[in-house]
């Protein structure tokens, strides 16, 4: 029992070193991993301790048992003496032993103390650290509180100087187009009488417009009819004779009426046709203003300036309706247009897999075949069986991976992304992405180049995804600012670089690859000669008699 107790003295100090090592790696902590190694350095010290000691031992016993040989040759005399001796050393040793077990356990129980002072020192520090962070989350909170108030703030301050900067742009629009009037002072002055407020007027049928069925549309329109009504009201003010004040609200109820008349009668692309007809009817009145009365042509060039900028914008605002719903429009007829290229994309796709599958069922019955055979056959006719199974294996894996790769491409969201060009119809700063489920990507660029554009694309990047889809959700959204088409989302082509699509590109799969040329070949061939190119060749009858006759 004596000596089995120094043993688990010293193997009780590694699992505790061992455990250090553990808590010094997960808390990164140098003071564990210095305790550890001084463990392990008392371990060290006191094996070779005890190594030494059992070689004393063993020598004793050894001695011991070369005594008690000689004691039984000599005397009993000799054998106690013997006895003795190995006795007394034996003692020693047990002493020697248990003074080492105090020494090891007295300095376990320090270092084991210490251990416990820098863990609880640790925690504490750890503990102060929480403490921290809750401080710091508790200002971000309140920061993240001030930044949202001050977000509201700079929205309101923002939507006041977009309102300012209509007024400011109607003004500016009145002095640029209509301020080139000067008439003489006198003739401006106006006549002192009496003054009579009239009520203001306003058409007494109002249309059904487009804008009030949108939310948005209808908010941007009632702010325009703010200022409208603004600069109504701040000129209807300058007119103090009854004459000029009843000419005034007349014009401003014809005014507002041609005004709802332009737009009930606005079409979709046929913004340009409206804005002129607001300029015709503006000036129009203000020819008929002036004529009437001098005394006011200044005034009224002014206002019909104002005015018409504001009714501008009306119109823009009512033709964003038209916009949205093609836009709308366009969307639908893209769904469908979707829809049937998926469904012959499909229908391709399983015919296709029908043929791999025939192909793969011959295949496999061959190498049956193949093998039955293999049993009867000789050396040379059994290494060409064996030569003809292992190709017919290659060819089957072939087809199975062409089966996975279908199968792939039928789960509704796999396919291909492509980058694609045409230098000769759009130059080298437009570029179009689409996304195709053909098994063979190469067959929907040429069927895009075949009858549409003068030119064949050239292709900078095939991109195989499992979610083609939002593969190209994502590369559209990327470059939705630079859209070509900004109405007609279907149409996929963007403004845009190859070394910036090489970088997007990049950054999406960097497995993908990317080229960066454009070949354009017919486009260049066509501008290096002024006479068409042809396929029909005529041989000379001379030269072909000259060839057979050469040839016999």
């Amino acid at each position: 029992m004596k000596n089995k107790m120094p043993k688990a003295t010293m193997f009780a100090l590694p699992v505790l070193a061992v455990a250090l090592l553990v808590v010094a790696f997960f808390t990164h902590k140098i003071a564990f991993l210095i305790i550890a190694i001084l463990f392990l350095i008392v371990y060290c010290f006191q094996m070779k301790k005890a190594c030494q000691i059992t070689n004393q031992i063993t020598n004793i016993q050894k001695y011991d048992e070369e005594t008690r040989a000689a004691a039984n040759t000599y005397s009993k005399d000799t054998r106690n003496t013997a006895d003795n001796y190995s006795g007394n050393e034996k003692r020693k040793a047990d002493e020697y032993f248990a003074r080492t077990k105090k020494s090891a356990d007295d300095y376990s129980r320090n270092v084991r103390s210490k251990a416990e002072q820098s863990i609880l020192s640790l925690t504490e520090e750890i503990d102060k650290k929480k403490a921290t962070i809750a401080e710091l989350n508790e200002s971000i909170n309140s920061l993240t509180e001030t930044e949202s108030r001050r977000q509201k703030n700079l929205k309101t301050a923002v939507n006041k100087l977009t309102r300012s900067k209509a007024l400011y742009g109607s003004v500016t629009y009145a002095i640029d187009n209509f301020f080139n009037y000067a008439p003489e002072f006198t003739s401006c002055k106006l006549s002192s009488t009496d003054e009579n407020d009239y009520e203001e007027l306003s058409p007494s049928v109002i249309l059904k417009l487009h804008y009030m069925d949108m939310r948005d549309l209808r908010k941007a329109y009632k702010d325009n009819e703010k200022q409208i009504l603004k600069v109504l009201e701040e000129y209807k003010d300058r007119y103090t004779t009854k004459a000029n004040r009843a000419i005034y609200a007349l014009m401003v109820i014809a005014l507002q009426a041609e005004l709802q008349n332009i737009l009930y009668n606005l079409k979709y692309e046929k913004l340009d046709v409206a804005i002129e007809q607001v300029k015709a009817v503006t000036a129009k009145y203000q020819t008929v203003a002036t004529n009437g009365n001098q005394s006011i042509a200044g005034t009224i060039t002014k206002f019909i300036g104002q005015i018409e900028y504001l009714f501008i914008n009306a119109v823009k605002i009512e033709y964003n309706y038209y916009v949205k719903k093609e836009q709308a429009h366009q969307e639908q007829l893209a769904i469908r247009e979707k829809m049937r290229q998926e469904a012959e994309e499909r229908k391709a796709l399983e015919a296709e897999k029908k043929k791999v599958e025939k192909e793969e069922s011959k295949y496999q019955e061959q190498i049956t075949n193949l093998k039955a055979q293999l049993s009867n056959a000789e050396d040379e006719e059994l290494a060409n069986l064996k030569s003809r199974i292992l190709e017919l294996e290659g060819q089957l894996a072939s087809v199975t991976v062409k089966k996975e790769n279908i199968v792939a491409l039928q789960n509704g969201k796999a396919g291909n992304v492509y980058i694609i060009s045409n230098l000769g119809s759009f130059g080298d700063k437009i570029f179009k992405i689409g996304m195709t489920r053909r098994l063979d990507p190469q067959d929907r660029v040429n069927e895009l180049g075949d009858a549409s554009v003068p030119f064949k694309f050239d292709v900078h990047s095939f991109i195989f995804s499992d979610d083609a889809v939002g593969l190209e959700t994502e590369l559209h959204k990327r470059l939705d600012a630079k859209r070509v088409n900004k109405v007609n989302r279907r149409k996929e082509f963007f403004y845009s670089t190859v070394d910036e699509l090489e970088a997007l590109v990049s950054e999406i799969d960097p497995t993908a690859e990317f080229n960066k040329t454009m070949l354009a070949e017919d486009f260049r061939q066509s501008l290096s000669s002024d006479e068409n190119y042809t396929t029909d060749i005529e041989f000379d009858s001379d030269d072909e008699e000259e060839d057979v006759s050469s040839n016999e």
